[in-house]
Order: C-alpha cells, then structure tokens, then sequence
C-alpha cells in the first residue's frame, strides 16, 4: 500500500516524465574496451549487449581515469593506508596524502595554503556558506552552478544580487547598489560555465572588485568555482586564471572531472583554510577522500606538469577544434571557445531527446541538457572532449550527426 507522500512524489515524477525534463534512469557501464585500431576507449552499456559506445559525456578531461600509471599510484595509496579514511579528519587525523595533497595543490595554482574536501559540490558549500553572515552582501553571476546557488540560499545573507551572465556593466552596477546594504561583500562566480563552455573575463572582473574593496568595511572578497576549467584549458592547464590573466582570492576545484578521481578543494590565503577548517560543516563533518585517491591525484598532478601532460593538452586542444569545426560545416550552432565542453545548441526539449536517442543508437553517448539545467530556449546537448579521443572518434562522432533527420 502506498503512502500519501508516496502518491504525491509519483504525481510530481509523472509530471516531469510527460514534460520530458525527467532525467530518467542512469545508464550503467559494465565495460570498458582499451584503445585500438585508431580509436579511443569504447564503452560497454547494461542492457545493450556488446554494442560499442564512443563516451562524450565524461568530465575526465585529461583522459587519465585508466592510465596505468595513476592506477598503480591509487594501489600504493590504499596498500599503505588501508581502502577508507576511518573517520573524519578531526576525529582520526589527516592521513600523510592528504596533507601532501593539499600543499601540492597550493603550490600548482601559486597560493599559500589548500584544503581538500569529500566533492567539489560541497566544496563550494563549505566556502560560500560560512563566509556568507547576515551583514554579507553577496553577488552572482545569473549562470552560476547549482552549488553556488543552494549555498546562497542555506547561508541567507544580508542581500543577493544576480547580474548577467558574464555583463561586466552589470555587475559593476551591482556592485554599486551593493554599497552600504552590508560590511562585507563575497562576489562569485563560475569560472568555467559548465553548460555553456564559455568563461568569465577574469582580469576585468577582478579589477572591478578590487575597485569596491574600500567602500565595504570587510573589503571585497572574490571567488570562482573553476570546476570545469582546472586541468583542461590554459597553456598549463591550470584554467580560467591562466586562460584569462585574472585571479580571485578564493578558487575552487574539483579532483573529479579533469583529474578524474574523487573529490573536490580550494586554495586561498592560510588565514582562509584556518578558518574553513573551523568552520565549514561540510569539512568537519564529512570523511575526506581516500588516501588512494589523493595518491592517485598526486600522480596525475606529476603527468599534467610533464611533457606527457604537455603532450595531452595539445591534443585536447586539437581535438575539440575539430570537433567545434565538424558541428558548424554540418550546419549546427554551438558555442565557440577553447574549453572541451562544445555545446550543441539545438533549442527544443523533444528534438533534443530524438538526437539523444538517435546518437545511443549509432553508439554514442552524450547528454542533453532541457529546463530547468538550463533556461527555456536554451536546450542543449552537451558534448566534452577527452585527451583519449582520437580524430577517428571526433570524425565518427560528426558522422553521426550528419546523418540524423
């Protein structure tokens, strides 16, 4: 017999399946195929015998998840300290990775300090919200993710104000309405925005913070959530900071998407982690990662600052050229850029479930974004380059597309 909450869960479920915005039953992988013949990996889905599939909707950027090397780093790792951390950190102690961890990623994007945390969605929770007290004015740009936008609402500041994506007019008018309504302001923003691949123009957003920085008595403090950008764009790979020349005082990332592990942090001033460490209940209170995992991270670190790593990001660059170049001589629109995120902006909920369905079965699988992911006119089937798709991979991926009516 069901309950009366059940019925009502099953109503809304019901809505959003006849909406077509339900995200529906996750795929499950039970395979992966080693690269050959010119191809990349091809994945084995549950339910779909042994058809082959070509994955365009990973965040492992970097293409490193199955790299022999990060492997043996994670074995090492959990040999030496055991498969789970046993408790949280201020109940059992950080584990050595951790900590080595946490300087290695500081020194990577040139701050003092670095704090890992259990994901990167509560990452941005864990810093936005303790920073955010009821004098706080807090500004966001209208795209930010998810997280950005849940920590806003849980912290409940003295005023929130959303400016246009990535209309620096905007935001300084914001800024300047902002004055005198609170005694600190916290300005965020994406640095990459996942669904659109597109970044924030740092070196002017951060000019026009620092220009408010005296009209608040606790300053202007900024922060960007570079989830998408670390590890996949900049010369470096170190994201929106490098590809853009600008910096914030807080920056946020992830060690799940680019890294392809687990997990997410943040790097700032020391004074900051202190008091995060303090602070952020999704720190204290949450089990870190595994010391496998940090190993493992430290080890994709290593490859990302060789020429390996050198080496991939050419390619990823590469790749993505051409695969932003096959959608618009095949007469589709998306959005330019450099990041690996290159969206297929198709405008319309149901075409976008009959391109998904036509793409699954020809052997690809990608992802389409529909209201309310993304606003109403904006829908989407958002493709990301990895560094082990080869050109074969991307030119079958557009022939693909060629050929749906």
């Amino acid at each position: 017999m069901k309950s009366k909450l059940d019925s009502v869960l099953i109503t809304h479920i019901d809505k959003l399946n006849s909406a077509g915005t339900a995200k529906g039953v996750a795929l499950v992988v039970k395979g992966i195929l080693p690269p050959k013949e010119g191809n990349g990996p091809r994945y084995l889905v549950d339910g779909f015998g042994n058809q082959e599939f070509v994955r365009m909707n990973s965040n492992s950027y970097l293409g490193l998840s199955m790299h022999k090397d990060v492997l043996a780093a994670e074995k090492t790792g959990s040999d030496a300290f055991g498969a789970g951390p046993g408790a949280v950190r201020f109940v059992s102690g950080s584990q050595m990775p951790h900590v080595d961890l946490e300087k290695r990623l500081a020194s990577f994007h040139n701050r003092e300090s670095g704090m890992i945390f259990s994901s990167a969605y509560v990452t941005s929770m864990g810093v936005i919200v303790p920073l955010l007290t009821k004098e706080t004015v807090v500004i966001s740009d209208e795209l930010n993710h998810n997280c950005i936008i849940n920590a806003m609402r849980l912290a409940r500041p003295a005023l929130k104000l959303i400016y246009k994506h990535n209309d620096m007019a905007d935001l300084e008018a914001k800024m300047n309405q902002a004055v005198g309504k609170g005694r600190r302001c916290i300005v965020v923003t994406d640095g990459i925005f996942s669904m659109r691949g597109d970044f924030v123009p740092l070196k002017e957003f951060e000019r026009i913070c620092n220009s408010f920085n005296d009209k608040f008595e606790e300053g202007v403090t900024t922060i960007a959530d570079d989830s998408h950008g670390v590890g996949s764009c900049g010369e470096t790979g170190r994201g929106t900071e490098e590809l853009t020349g600008g910096k914030v005082d807080i920056l946020i990332g992830t060690l799940g998407k680019a890294f392809g592990v687990n997990g997410g942090y943040l790097v700032a001033s020391k004074t900051v982690t202190e008091y995060l460490r303090e602070t952020a209940p999704m720190y204290i209170y949450s089990n870190p990662i595994t010391a496998g995992e940090a190993t493992r991270v430290l080890k994709v670190l290593d490859i990302l600052e060789s020429e390996e790593g050198s080496s991939i990001l050419s390619h990823l660059s590469e790749m993505t050229a051409r695969f932003e170049k096959g959608l618009t001589d095949s007469g589709y629109e998306t959005i330019s850029g450099p990041h690996p995120v290159t969206p297929l902006m198709v405008r319309n909920t149901k075409k976008t479930a009959d391109m998904i369905a036509w793409l699954r079965k020809n052997g690809v699988l990608a992802t389409g974004l529909n209201f309310p992911v993304v606003p109403k006119g904006d829908e989407e089937i958002r493709f990301q380059i990895n560094g082990d798709h080869t050109a074969q991979d991307i030119d079958f991926v557009i022939d693909v597309l060629k050929k749906f009516k």
